[in-house]
């Protein structure tokens, strides 16, 4: 399973948002189960933010931003 809080912690680059993402559909490859379990800390941060990472997990890119 893959938790938000632990790509955070091993991604110390990220700085954005949508680096998030795409850190995020990269690890949806190897893992099956997503959790969110904390709320990004980027100021780019959009308001349907678990939408959008739960679609960039699954592989759904028609979330709107």
């Amino acid at each position: 399973m893959l938790y938000l809080s632990e790509v955070l912690l091993q991604h110390h680059n990220i700085e954005t948002f949508e680096q998030l993402l795409e850190v995020v559909q990269s690890r949806a490859q190897s893992e099956m189960f997503f959790k969110i379990d904390v709320k990004p800390p980027y100021p780019d941060t959009p308001a349907n933010w678990e939408d959008r990472l739960e679609g960039a997990f699954v592989g759904i890119h028609s979330v709107t931003r």
